[in-house]
């Protein structure tokens, strides 16, 4: 059997939904479930309104180009996409295309897949309006505008993905990206973020920088989860495969398909539409404005360390395992908590570990975001030293930790308050170990070093008189002392 290789390429849309009105009009950009509540003339293709360009739309824009690698224009030009469907209630859209460069183009984006390192290549970035949502009903469809006109960045790479892991990993890279970047919240459920995805295949023996030996493109329109790219690009391989197996592929036109998710598989839709078919041209109400390098600068000036630098960092430098920096930089949020717990010189690796451990798990439990969370970096170093310090056991941290959480109190005040401060002094600790032995003579007398059961019962007792608050080491250590004494 021939040897096939995929060549995958990704057209990424997410929403920016961080600007507080839309690309082009005054409208809300929010996320609303009350149908055509976030709208203006504009966005539904009034006559006689006028664009007016979101410049911090734009700066996102850039900002996400500069990330990418790509080359910015001196000179920003929006373009008119023309045609006719009913969720366009202008007939064209408003968007970037050839005039002369989009927000960014050629650049390249490295990113983790399996544990490995991949670099691929990114054709442009662009700034353009979001269509409004059809609902298809029973026998009728209805319109919702409160999505018209929000400002949407389409990422276009090149087909240099080969397998539906990698596409994915990239997918959740540039979710992280926009994430980080404070551009959108990129939740698909939401319909932040939608993909089209374009498959091809070619013989594997075949150069793949050579155009010429790649196979029919075939584009598969809004898949609306990262879990639907990775299933559609699956199931259209092994579809293109079989009809290369069976001599058909030669006979399949470039076509568009979209991924139907109740039967699994792609369905065709039409023969693909070519550019020239859009009858773009420039739009001659949005004046073209001029991209400073000093307004690029700026921009460049305030992008923060991303996830995928931060990992690194986490791991050659904090001497983190993989596992434990990948948890850390998943979130932004909590990522800056450990940042500023590494600012004030928190025991790193118990910083992580408390974090990834019990943090994480109260934060999922109360469905809370850390931003909510009472305790700060600075409540968390407390508790991390009061455990160095011995002044409390690691089991009585965790007890601590809840404590804080409950009474909306410090470590230290909690500590106080409930008087669990450990007992280190080892004089204090063997007034309690004489008399634990003296009202356990008996058992004392049976004290074997080969069977440590009976050392374990002395400790218990010993904590038990403590009410808990004798240092465990310092017990243990002076305890079998005394009954190595006393059978000696």
């Amino acid at each position: 059997m021939s040897k096939y290789k995929a060549l995958i390429g990704l057209e990424m849309h997410c929403e920016i939904s961080e600007t507080n009105t839309k690309a082009f009009s005054s409208a809300a950009n929010a996320y609303s479930s009350l149908p055509n509540s976030n709208i203006r003339p504009l966005d539904m293709g009034f006559p006689g309104t006028l664009p007016v360009v979101n410049k911090e739309a734009v700066k996102m824009a850039l900002m996400t180009s500069i990330v990418l690698n790509c080359s910015q224009p001196k000179y920003m030009y929006f373009e008119r996409k023309n045609y006719y469907y009913p969720d366009m209630p202008k007939n064209y859209q408003i968007t970037q295309e050839t005039k002369p460069i989009p927000v960014g183009i050629y650049g390249k984006v490295t990113f983790e897949c399996n544990g490995e390192d991949k670099t691929i290549r990114i054709n442009n970035i662009h700034l353009e309006e979001d269509a409004a949502s059809l609902d298809h009903l029973f026998d009728t469809s209805v319109i919702n505008y409160n999505r018209a006109g929000v400002p949407l960045l389409e990422l276009v790479t090149e087909p240099d993905f080969h397998s539906a892991e990698e596409a994915v990993a990239f997918l959740e890279h540039m979710r992280s990206v926009y994430r980080y970047l404070d551009i959108s919240e990129a939740d698909s459920k939401k319909g932040q973020v939608r993909c089209d995805v374009n498959v091809s295949i070619m013989d594997e023996d075949l150069d793949e920088n050579d155009p010429n030996n790649w196979g029919t493109k075939i584009e598969i329109k809004n898949v609306n989860s990262f879990g639907g790219v990775k299933d559609a690009i699956n199931y259209e391989i092994k579809r293109q495969t079989k009809l290369k197996e069976t001599n058909k592929y030669d006979e399949m036109e470039q076509q568009t398909r979209r991924w139907d998710e109740e039967t699994g598989t792609t369905i065709y839709m039409r023969s693909k539409v070519n550019a020239i078919d859009y009858k773009y041209f420039v739009d001659p109400n949005i004046p073209k404005f001029k991209i400073t390098d000093e307004w690029l600068e700026e921009i460049r000036k305030s992008i923060p360390m991303l996830a995928y630098d931060r990992k690194k960092k986490y791991i050659e430098e904090y001497n983190l395992s993989s596992y434990d920096a990948g948890i850390l930089v998943k979130e932004k949020a909590i990522s800056d908590y450990f940042e500023e717990c590494v600012k004030i010189k928190t025991d790193i690796k118990q910083a992580a570990n408390w974090i990834n451990g019990m943090i994480l798990s109260y934060l999922n439990a109360n469905e809370m975001s850390i931003k909510d969370f009472f305790m700060t970096p600075e409540m968390l170093k407390e508790l991390i030293e009061l455990i160095d310090s011995k002044a409390i056991s690691s089991k009585q941290g965790k007890d601590v930790f809840a404590k804080c959480l409950s009474d909306q109190k410090t470590p230290k005040q909690v500590v106080k308050d409930e008087g669990m401060m450990q007992i280190t002094d080892e004089a204090a600790i063997m007034e309690i170990i004489k008399e634990v032995i003296d009202e356990n003579m008996d058992q004392a007398k049976t004290y074997n070093p080969q069977y440590p059961k009976i050392l374990d019962y002395f400790i218990g007792q010993v904590m038990k008189k403590s009410r808990g608050k004798a240092n465990p080491a310092v017990a243990n250590k002076l305890m079998k002392e005394e009954l190595e004494k006393l059978v000696s």
